[in-house]
């Protein structure tokens, strides 16, 4: 492509890119020059075409640049730091028993680690690449000797990796690859100690990814303090919500009213697929799961009051269609990936905007546009309102006229200013 072609595709794309002499994005797999082995794997696995993040990260991490990768959940981010790893390992020395890994991946929570764990096994199982999964929830004695014996690539929770590197289980003298996904939620759950703990151990002349949906200033920090040169890319604007998703925002008086309009909405929200609820508290979510069960709808609770083992047990019958509503509490916000579901209510407002943009990005899955996402806001959440209006009209969704008029009691002068500032007029 020329210099236009590529400033023109960009575009269409919705990606930014920055850093110095930046490699041009990719129109498809075969561009790469991939192996049999993996475009193999990579068409048995569904891969019609790249995800627009795919299609810059991908050449720019087979070139060995840092990245920083700016992109909303259910973008494709996984794959495009997974096949560049496979290309990078097959091109190290064989690794022997007590040595390894050669790439690492730490993501925030286990159910993210455990996605991104069964996702690369797929790829890697072609070419024999040992993949171990080091997170909590499973025996620390089995994961030690699985790592032990020797492992290409380990997928980790920051914690229980540290766990591993201090009972000298494994040791970073080999690692070479470095990804830190969903970086601002390893800072939410208050991981910076520990990433920075793992980053100071792996030799200085390793390649790292960092991914994450919002930038806020300390992954900035981190980014500037722990990548060389890295290369930005940003799909879409930063920290917005997937503009596949459908929105829909429903003001209700008060907390009475949601159950109501809950089980009056779910028979048919049902019937287009599979609907995760979203609640405030564990004690809500236990509420809501029984409130459901008592109309005979098959219905499932996610928390951090489950252990591992019942978590997966859940997610894995949710996957099956044995559940078809799944009740969690943020604890589920981050990491799962499961195409079936179409729905997202967010029965209890979300703490903050980011964690409300990765909750209904659980739905429209890279590029699926039928998801659809529900917000139930009280009158006394005047102040969450005006954030949801910025959201939505950055999204280009509708915005409802009591959503509008909740908004403005809080925040006229600044409500007003944004709407003229975005040209969208009432």
């Amino acid at each position: 492509m020329t210099p236009e072609e590529v400033s023109g595709y960009r575009s269409a794309l919705a990606v930014k890119v920055s850093g110095f002499d930046v490699p041009r994005p990719i129109r498809n797999f075969e561009e790469l020059s991939f192996d049999t082995l993996l475009m193999g794997a990579i068409a048995k696995q569904g891969y019609e075409k790249p995800t627009p993040i795919q299609c810059q990260a991908l050449p720019v991490a087979l070139s060995g640049r840092d990245i920083i990768g700016i992109a909303k959940t259910g973008s494709g981010k996984t794959a495009a730091f997974v096949f560049p790893m496979i290309v990078h390992i097959l091109d190290q020395d064989e690794i022997e028993k007590g040595q390894g890994p050669i790439g690492v991946v730490c993501a925030p929570t286990r159910e993210l680690a455990q996605q991104i764990y069964t996702e690369t096994k797929k790829f890697t199982k072609p070419y024999g690449i040992r993949v171990s999964g080091i997170f909590g929830g499973m025996s620390k004695f089995e994961q030690f000797k699985e790592v032990k014996a020797g492992c290409e690539i380990v997928i980790a929770t920051p914690g229980r990796l540290i766990d591993m590197i201090k009972m000298k289980a494994l040791t970073m003298l080999k690692a070479t690859y470095l990804v830190l996904d969903e970086a601002d939620r390893m800072f939410d759950l208050g991981f910076e100690p520990q990433i920075r703990s793992i980053v100071g151990q792996i030799r200085p002349d390793r390649q790292t990814l960092l991914f994450s949906a919002t930038m806020p200033r300390k992954v900035e920090r981190l980014a500037r303090e722990v990548l060389s040169d890295p290369v930005r890319i940003t799909v879409g604007e930063v920290g917005s919500a997937n503009e596949d998703i459908t929105q829909v925002v429903a003001v209700l008086p008060s907390d009475e009213e949601k159950l109501p309009w809950l089980l009056n909405r779910l028979p048919e929200l049902v019937d287009e697929g599979d609907v995760l609820v979203f609640a405030a508290t564990k004690v809500k979510v236990e509420e809501i799961e029984n409130r459901l069960r008592e109309k005979g709808f098959k219905v499932a609770a996610l928390h951090g009051d489950k252990d591992q083992a019942s978590r997966m047990d859940v997610l894995q019958k949710f996957k099956s269609g044995v559940y078809h509503v799944l009740v969690a509490t943020d604890v589920a916000a981050r990491g799962l990936d499961i195409k079936s579901i179409k729905a997202v209510v967010n029965f209890d407002i979300a703490k903050d905007m980011d964690s409300h943009v990765h909750r209904i990005g659980r739905t429209g899955r890279a590029g699926d546009k039928e998801g659809v996402a529900y917000t139930l806001i009280i009158q006394k959440e005047a102040r969450f309102a005006g954030e949801l209006v910025n959201s939505l009209i950055a999204a280009g969704q509708n915005v409802p006229a009591e959503l509008a008029d909740l908004a403005m009691k809080v925040s006229f002068p600044f409500f007003v200013w944004t709407i003229y500032h975005r040209g969208v007029i009432y």
